[in-house]
C-alpha cells in the first residue's frame, strides 16, 4: 500500500494533474453512458451473427492473412493477443509486441498468432471507426506539444470497457462480442476445423486490461470450441470473478516494478485471500492459477514487459526477458492437455 501511495503521489506531481482532473470529470459523466454502445451493438446483431444458432467455426475469413500460413503445418495452437488500455485500434501493436509475437510463432511452429482483436469494443471496431467520437480519439492518439498527454483520454475510455467486461449487468453481452471477434479472427488467420481435434489449444495472452476481457470471453469460447483454454496474463488486471470457473489455467507474470498490477488485488474483493469461495481463490486452491516473477519489468514503457531497451549492462532487452519467461511456462507441450 505504501509503495502504491508513493507512486500515485509522484504521478500527481507531474504536469498531467490538471489534464487528469478535467479528463476525469468529463469521462466520469460520459462513462455513465458507456454501456449504451454495448447494448446498441447487441440489438443490431442477429442470433446467427453471434454464433448462437450456428457453429461459429463456419465463418469465412474476412482477409487474406490465412494465405500466409503454410497449410502443410500441423496447426493445433492459436495464440490470441489482447493489448492494454492504451491501445487505439486492433492493429496498433508496439515494436516490442510485434517482436514478442513473431518470436513465439518462430519457436512454436504448431502455433499461429491472432493480433487483430481490439478488446475495448464489442464489435472489434477501432476508436477511429466510431464516427461520432472518431475525431476526439484520433486527436488524443496523435496529440503532441501542449496536448502530449491527451492519450490519457483513450486509457480512461478503455478502462470503462474493462469495467463493463467485469460488470454483472452488461459483462455477459460485452464478453460475448469479444468471444465472437476472437473466433472470427482465428478463422481469418487459419481456418478452424469443423471438427476440431482434441488437442486444440487456445492461449489468450493479455496485458493490462486485456486480461479481464480475455477471461470474460472464456465462457463462450469454452462452449464453442473443443479446446484447452489458457490465459497468460503479462502484468494484467482482472476482477477474480469472470472466467475463472471455465479456464483451464491462468498464469500471472509480474514484474518487480509493476505497481499497477497491485491495484486490482486491492480493489476487487474476489482477489482477497479471505474470500475463499471466490472463483479466483478456488482456481488458486485447485492449482489452476500460477504466479511467476519476470524480473525488473515496469508496467509499460521502454522498461515494461515489451520494452526494447536493454536491461542494465546486459545485452538482453526487456521483451526478450518476457519471451524467455513465457517460453518456460508448461503450456507448449501436450502434457497439460485436457483429459
Amino acid at each position: 500500500m505504501r509503495r502504491i501511495g508513493g507512486q500515485i503521489l509522484l504521478w500527481l506531481q507531474s504536469g498531467t494533474l490538471r489534464l487528469l482532473v478535467l479528463a476525469g470529470i468529463i469521462l466520469l459523466a460520459w462513462g455513465t453512458f458507456a454501456p449504451v454502445g454495448t447494448l446498441v451493438w447487441w440489438l443490431s446483431q442477429s442470433s446467427e451473427s453471434l454464433g448462437i444458432k450456428k457453429d461459429p467455426t463456419k465463418k469465412l475469413p474476412r482477409d487474406n492473412r490465412s494465405l500466409e500460413v503454410d497449410k502443410s503445418k500441423n496447426i493445433d495452437c492459436y495464440i490470441v493477443f489482447l493489448p492494454g488500455v492504451g491501445d487505439f485500434s486492433a492493429n496498433q501493436l508496439t515494436l516490442g509486441e510485434e517482436i514478442f509475437l513473431n518470436k513465439l510463432e518462430q519457436i512454436h511452429r504448431n502455433c499461429v498468432t491472432v493480433r487483430d482483436v481490439f478488446p475495448y469494443s464489442a464489435a472489434n471496431e477501432s476508436l477511429g471507426g466510431q464516427r461520432l467520437l472518431a475525431p476526439l480519439w484520433s486527436a488524443a492518439e496523435k496529440g503532441d506539444g501542449l496536448f502530449s498527454n491527451t492519450d490519457v483520454l483513450i486509457k480512461i475510455r478503455n478502462l470503462w470497457r474493462f469495467a463493463i467486461s467485469a460488470d454483472d449487468r452488461y459483462g455477459q453481452i460485452y464478453n460475448l462480442g469479444i468471444a465472437n471477434a476472437i473466433i472470427d479472427r482465428m478463422n481469418a488467420v487459419y481456418p478452424l476445423s469443423k471438427r476440431p481435434k482434441q488437442g486444440l489449444k487456445v492461449i489468450l495472452v493479455g496485458t493490462s486490461g486485456g486480461v479481464q476481457v480475455a477471461l470474460g470471453a472464456v465462457s463462450d469460447l469454452e462452449q464453442w470450441l473443443n479446446a484447452q483454454l489458457i490465459v497468460v496474463s503479462i502484468g494484467g488486471d482482472f476482477d477474480g470473478e469472470t472466467g475463472f470457473d471455465k479456464v483451464d489455467h491462468v498464469y500471472q507474470l509480474v514484474g518487480s516494478r509493476d505497481w499497477i498490477e497491485d491495484i486490482s488485488q486491492i480493489v476487487f474483493a474476489s482477489r482477497w485471500p479471505i474470500t475463499v469461495g471466490s472463483p479466483f481463490n478456488q482456481a488458486r486452491l485447485q492449482g489452476r492459477y500460477t504466479v511467476m516473477k519476470t524480473g525488473p519489468h515496469a508496467h509499460s514503457g521502454s522498461q515494461g514487459y515489451f520494452g526494447t531497451t536493454t536491461i542494465g549492462q546486459s545485452q538482453t532487452t526487456y521483451v526478450e526477458l518476457t519471451l524467455e519467461k513465457v517460453n518456460k511456462l508448461p503450456i507448449w507441450s501436450n502434457r497439460n492437455q485436457r483429459q
